[in-house]
């Protein structure tokens, strides 16, 4: 049985072996063909011309074909179409120059952080014609909360400087060009010019001014005429109430008055005048604003034309731009007014919180580490208190418990993150706040360490503040405003009054997704955290 089986399998592999052979033939063939190709290309060079024609000079009409013998005889495919070598001598291809191109690169303003769209350069930290290395400091950015180091990308040459010192430019904005060599650095100031020229046509601005000069010459030709209106008015006096009061008070005869007010009315200051007073301060502004307006109806379609909400300026104040950070302060302050807030206060003793930090604070411990700590225990039972609305459609449940501190710095407000707050011990976030707190001041901040917080602590107890309200921050749930702790007097369940030391705290809160009683039951929380501050040291 076995003897026969073997005696059917052998042929059948030999057969199918040797059907094999043919295809690697044709392959080896092709390859020999191949071979003798490129060999043909290399030696088709001028220097290798005259060995070429030695060595093979059948070549010149010999047709190479990817097709082997073998073919004919077989069903494989066709790879290529024969080519003649006379063709391919005949038909020489030019050959491609390559050309490397100047490399001209500008140095963008960046976005420092998701809410920037624009910066202020602070200052340069390279001047034109410094060499650049790749991630090597360039310019110092303003950003809306901390001035950062901006760094290149590419190794060159600062060429040109786009946007000054001290100016703003929009996030994208080409700030410098950066050129790769020398030959290129008057390439790159032309690209710059042009950058330079097309963003000041805010200049042409001025050009009104004189259009706008011009227009008070008819002004001053139409009183004229105005003056017969006068006289033309009604035979009957008119006068205000109050002036008819002053003609009668100072026996002046009303008839004999020529009043100076729209229409010949006869104001205060007409009767005053005709009495021999001095017009009061009040009725001199009076007047002035009288006679503006019935002098100056010619500048009624100007003003029209470019109507203004904002109310005059106070004479001798001082107009003062927002910062950057002002700027972004304010930017937020409005939109947290589209957010449906409440709030909720609640007393909260702190005599053991008073006595922990005697005990702690020459370790380096800080109320507002005490305080952050409590806040983080508390969020970490009450988990819908850190979290947030963003899209008005859904709240998203905060793994982290990050807590934001509002410190009060020169010329802003930021908020330095304390990431993982219920992870820290006191001690290590102690330490880390204050290293927040120096970078905040030098405003030397990362984006992350400003805009990832989940729940905003604002204390100003240390002012002696009994109570506040904080507003809340876009993209946070809650925001608690920690007042100073006072001695009060309590009384206990059995009718006995003592003095405690007490604190009240208000939480505004987003109604979208933090209720009343969420925010009860927190706060109950924060208390009992409070009131047995020992826990803070575990």
């Amino acid at each position: 049985m076995q003897t026969q089986l073997g005696s059917a399998v052998f042929p059948r592999l030999l057969r199918r072996s040797l059907s094999y052979i043919p295809s690697i033939l044709y392959s080896l063939h092709s390859l020999l063909n191949l071979f003798h190709f490129f060999r043909f290309l290399s030696n088709s060079s001028p220097q290798s011309q005259k060995h070429k024609e030695m060595a093979s000079p059948f070549l010149s009409n010999t047709i190479i074909s990817f097709s082997s013998s073998l073919s004919s005889s077989s069903s494989l495919p066709r790879l290529a179409p024969s080519i003649p070598f006379s063709a391919i001598r005949s038909k020489s291809t030019p050959r491609r120059i390559l050309t490397v191109r100047s490399k001209i690169r500008e140095i963008f303003m960046p976005a420092l952080s998701s809410t920037m769209t624009e910066g202020k350069i602070v200052s340069w930290v390279k001047s034109e014609g410094d060499v650049l290395s790749k991630g090597e400091s360039v310019v110092v950015v303003e950003s809306d909360k901390a001035d950062m180091d901006v760094e290149t990308f590419y190794d060159g040459i600062l060429a040109a400087i786009v946007v000054g010192e001290g100016e703003t430019a929009l996030v994208g904005a080409a700030i410098g060009v950066l050129a790769e060599t020398e030959d290129e650095i008057a390439e790159a100031k032309a690209k710059a010019a042009s950058k330079s020229g097309a963003s000041t046509p805010s200049a042409p601005p001025p050009a009104p001014t004189p259009a706008a000069a011009s227009t008070p010459a008819p002004p001053k030709s139409t009183p004229a005429p105005a003056a017969p209106t006068v006289a033309e008015g009604p035979t009957k006096t008119v006068a205000t109430p109050y002036a008819k009061k002053l003609a009668k008070q100072h026996k002046v005869d009303i008839e004999s008055v020529v009043g100076t007010g729209p229409y010949g009315r006869i104001t205060p200051e007409d009767i005053e005048a005709a009495a021999g007073l001095s017009p009061s301060k009040k009725n001199v502004g009076l007047a002035v604003v009288v006679e503006t307006k019935h002098a100056a109806p010619a500048k009624a379609p100007a003003a029209s034309a470019a109507p203004s909400s904002l109310p005059p300026p106070v004479p001798g104040s001082t107009v003062v731009p927002f910062t950057t950070m002002q700027s972004a302060v304010s930017k937020n302050m409005v939109e947290s007014l589209s957010v449906p807030t409440f709030r909720v206060g609640y007393p909260v003793t702190t005599d053991a919180l008073d006595a922990l930090y005697e005990k702690v604070k020459p370790k380096g411990v800080t109320m507002t580490a005490l305080l952050a700590k409590a806040a983080a225990m508390a969020l970490a039972q009450h988990p819908v208190v850190n979290s947030s609305c963003k899209d008005g459609k859904s709240f998203t449940y905060n793994s982290n418990i990050n807590i934001a501190v509002a410190v009060a710095i020169n010329g802003g407000l930021i908020t330095p993150v304390l990431q993982d707050a219920d992870k820290l011990d006191l001690y290590l976030l102690s330490q880390k706040w204050k290293e927040l707190v120096e970078k905040a001041r030098a405003k030397q901040l990362q984006p992350q360490e400003y805009n990832s917080g989940t729940f905003t602590l604002s204390n100003l107890g240390m002012f002696g503040v009994d109570r506040f309200d904080a507003i809340l921050p876009p993209g946070q749930g809650a925001i608690m405003a920690v007042g100073a702790s006072k001695p009060t007097v309590v009384a206990d369940a059995e009718g006995f009054f003592s003095v405690k030391n007490k604190m009240l705290v208000n939480v505004t809160a987003d109604h979208r997704i933090i209720y009343g009683a969420d925010l009860a039951a927190f706060l109950q929380t924060f208390s009992k955290i409070v009131e047995n501050a020992e826990s803070l040291t575990l």
